[in-house]
């Protein structure tokens, strides 16, 4: 029997199509329009883009690809999509925690940067969070810092797909002394990643009480003139939304919008106090949110109210938000988890956000909020090929009755054992193919020694 069927292949392989790679796997969440999880499923890549999805047994007699990955114990997924965060200040994982945001930044974060900023600074940090990331299964991150244009040369670097901001900030910093400053070298940063393959440069005005009014209008302006992603803090706690009120009698989202912040691609990062006016503003703008509970939760800023979002047709993500603090890791199975919880909670209804709402989140969802929608987040013929294989043979992942539930409640980062980007592998079997893993560890020792002896 196995040699007729292994002539059969050989002979429908005479008339297939070709392609670069088959990636097989126990199953296949698709994450397409009927949501389909196929089991015994297998995924054909070609050109950095995907050309079939479907039984293992269609795509092998389908075509005949140059490499193949068999993970018959495998979950093949969506790579998983960071909508926000800040991967250089992986180097201050754990400097100070347990704080409000306001102390956090202010007494601890924003003198560390002082004192330790710089373009080498910014590339190991970002290496050694793009190795994070990479390793749990998160193939495209949403950042907002400083010297983007050395986060965009390390995401590339690395073969993963980023959006990534320049931060603009109304006071001195490492790579610009005045809001004019970090205005011109975006818009240098802006024209130099344009139609980048992997890299979506974007404008990132920190937060509205940290710009002044013509700084925030006219980092829109700069990104509308390229096209681009504005990306910007948004009513994460509730002494920003106070202050608001209380300088100019409107929440940060009603001014914000006042002043046309909206009017263009917009990413809002956390949204936690927001009212039904501000939710409406922000389904009318198309602002996409991205949603960080872990940081939310670790800060103690409140809970966003996610399902109200998503049930007004709102693009809702899931965010780590930086690992210095804030969240201490880049790990987008923990938010999954977590979002889905938190919500239930809050509601006291086990049913507010479902296992499949939240891995939409951080898959689809994500893409939605950035405005990538046709090009990543599901498994579909002509999307890009970012995918991941997640190993179902270790304690945690069995027995297994629903892979979807079992992605988002059992599975872990550490459970990634493959990552293909862009059509291209980054990981296989859990090791790094694009970076010294050693070397970036090495380093961000000696990066401790050097913040720390800065600090005292």
């Amino acid at each position: 029997m196995f040699r007729f069927y292994s002539f059969f292949l050989f002979v429908c392989s005479l008339g297939a199509e070709p392609a670069d790679w088959i990636w097989s796997g126990r199953y296949v969440i698709t994450m397409d329009a009927r949501r389909r999880v196929i089991e015994n499923g297998a995924v054909a890549v070609r050109a950095g883009r995907i050309v079939g999805v479907g039984a293992k047994t269609e795509i092998d007699t389908r075509f005949q690809p140059q490499q193949r990955l068999d993970r018959p114990d495998a979950i093949l997924a969506p790579g998983l999509i960071n909508t926000h965060t800040h991967a250089a200040m992986a180097l201050f994982r754990g400097l100070a925690d347990d704080l409000t945001l306001q102390d956090w930044l202010n007494k601890f974060i924003f003198p560390a940067e002082s004192k330790n900023l710089s373009a080498e600074f910014v590339r190991w940090g970002t290496r050694l969070g793009v190795l994070e990331m990479l390793l749990g299964g998160t193939t495209t991150f949403t950042d907002m810092y400083y010297y983007e244009d050395v986060v965009a040369e390390v995401a590339k670097e690395a073969g993963m797909r980023g959006v990534l901001g320049e931060t603009i900030i109304g006071f001195p910093v490492a790579d610009a002394r005045t809001p004019a400053d970090s205005l011109r070298f975006t818009e240098t940063y802006l024209q130099r990643f344009h139609n980048d393959p992997l890299v979506t440069p974007a404008v990132a005005p920190h937060a509205i009480f940290t710009n002044s009014d013509p700084t925030l209008k006219a980092a829109r302006a700069l990104a509308n003139k390229y096209n681009a992603p504005l990306i910007i803090h948004l009513s994460e706690t509730r002494q920003e939304n106070d202050d608001s009120l209380a300088k100019r009698h409107a929440t940060p989202t009603q001014a914000l919008d006042s002043l046309g912040v909206f009017q263009g691609r917009t990413v809002a990062a956390h949204c936690v106090w927001v009212n039904e006016a501000d939710l409406a503003i922000l389904k009318m703008r198309g602002v996409g949110v991205a949603h960080n509970p872990s940081s939310n939760t670790k800060l103690a800023s409140g809970v966003a109210p996610v399902v109200r979002m998503r049930a007004l047709g709102i693009a809702v993500g899931l965010g780590t938000d930086g690992p210095a603090g804030s969240n201490n890791d880049l790990n987008l199975f923990e938010e999954m988890d977590l979002a889905v919880k938190l919500q239930n909670v809050t509601r006291l209804d086990p049913q507010a956000l479902s296992a499949a709402a939240s891995l939409e989140m951080a898959t689809l969802g994500g893409a939605r909020v950035l405005g990538l929608e046709k090009d990543i987040g599901s498994l579909q013929p002509g999307k890009l090929a970012d995918l991941i294989a997640v190993r179902l043979d270790r304690p945690n992942a069995v027995p297994l009755y629903n892979p979807v539930s079992q992605m988002v409640y059992a599975l872990k980062a550490e459970d990634v054992r493959d990552v293909m980007v862009n059509g291209k592998p980054v990981v296989r079997d859990g090791m790094i193919l694009t970076l010294d893993e050693r070397q970036i560890l090495r380093k961000a020792a000696e990066y401790r020694l050097k913040v720390s002896a800065s600090l005292k």
